[in-house]
């Protein structure tokens, strides 16, 4: 008797376990066991060095368009503090 009830909550368990599986924590496990470190730390290196220069790159470029930033915010400034434009020549 026992042997047949263990078969039947074996045979009710897959079903629970295969919608546990696909649900959305079912997938949050299943990635982190994906991204889990790899044992050999040798491979880790190339890639925090690759991500370190990729951050130096975009720090450039970000310090980069504040200063273009800067520029405009002055320029414009000082074209509206300077009055209006004068009449242009007409094209005809």
């Amino acid at each position: 008797m026992f042997v047949f009830a263990f078969i039947v909550i074996l045979a009710l368990m897959i079903p629970l376990i295969a919608v546990v599986l696909d649900s959305q924590l079912g997938r949050a496990l299943a990635g982190r066991l994906e991204r889990a470190a790899p044992a050999d730390e040798s491979l880790l290196a190339p890639r925090v060095q690759a991500l370190e220069g990729e951050v130096e790159r975009l720090t450039g470029e970000l310090q980069q368009l504040q200063e273009q930033s800067e520029f405009l915010h002055r320029l414009l400034e000082n074209k509206s503090a300077a009055g209006p434009l004068p009449p242009g020549e007409s094209q005809h």
